[in-house]
């Protein structure tokens, strides 16, 4: 049987895979976050892997406070660019395949069609230059490993605009929300299972491929927003604002969805569409 080492294993996606463990009787999977494995020391996950043999990892941590990378910029590189490094030489030397995901935010959003895996990268926010240079060090450090870029990542799990929604829903008659921001709303979930079935397939791996992977459609914050609150049945009323309206430390893409073309083919995945997702999501976060 293959062993799967799960990183940052208490976030949305790790939350996600363990949940579709059960789905994949072929794999063992090893669930680890910072308190049993600290990505940022480098002798810790040498220690580890040499002591605990396997064939992939699955790298789901990161930094994720947009804002606050903008001021806490040291935190910002060590986590999603530093300790990337430390993981990839590690993996380069035991032989074990990384799955890293990456983000949308480095692309600078001034695109006018979906974003493939080849266009130029140019992050306007601290956070998405501190997960380019994850890319980076994932090229550099290894040549076993897939690149997986989402975006708008949401779950039942954490902290995200889904449940934030929900929150001021219940709260708030009136919400502000910014319309002119476009992309893909992502279920962790369908990424999880996108990724585990990557693994089972049979298509040869070599070196680092870069891949794309959000649910099918395109919609803004706005409409995600009002969405939301009419799928939930609240009458909060969202009114649409502009990005210069709304107080936010760091830049966002103004249009950064994901051109999925390439994980299609290559693995045969099918997308769901965003809104199906989403009602899975929230009969989840109903049920819980």
């Amino acid at each position: 049987m293959k062993k799967i080492l799960v990183t940052g294993s208490n976030g949305q996606l790790g939350s996600e895979i363990r949940r579709l463990e059960i789905e994949y009787p072929d794999f063992v999977f090893v669930y680890t976050d910072v308190e049993e494995l600290d990505l940022t020391n480098e002798k810790a996950i040498q220690q580890f892997l040499t002591e605990n043999p396997f064939d992939y990892c699955i790298n789901c941590a990161a930094y994720t406070a947009v804002d606050k990378a903008e001021d806490d910029r040291e935190l910002a590189m060590l986590i999603n660019a530093t300790a990337v490094e430390y993981l990839a030489k590690a993996c380069a030397i035991h032989q074990i395949f990384l799955v890293h995901i990456s983000t949308d935010y480095i692309f600078d959003g001034t695109n006018y069609r979906p974003y493939t895996e080849t266009d130029p990268l140019s992050p306007n926010s601290f956070y998405g230059l501190s997960k380019l240079k994850g890319e980076e060090a994932i090229r550099q450090f290894t040549d076993n490993g897939l690149i997986i870029r989402t975006s708008w990542l949401y779950s039942s799990f954490g902290n995200n605009f889904v449940k934030t929604m929900l929150r001021l829903g219940k709260e708030r008659d009136i919400l502000g929300v910014v319309v002119d921001q476009i992309g893909t709303p992502t279920f962790a979930g369908d990424l999880a299972k996108a990724i585990l079935d990557i693994l089972t397939s049979e298509r040869p791996r070599n070196g680092v491929e870069v891949y794309h992977y959000s649910n099918e459609g395109v919609i803004s914050w706005y409409d995600f927003a009002q969405v939301i609150m009419r799928e939930a049945g609240f009458s909060c009323k969202i009114n649409a604002i502009e990005s210069k309206d709304f107080p936010a430390t760091a830049n966002r893409p103004f249009y950064s969805v994901l051109n999925k073309a390439k994980i299609k083919n290559d693995f045969g995945i099918e997308i769901p569409y965003w809104l199906d997702s989403l009602k899975t999501v929230l009969k989840q976060l109903k049920d819980k």
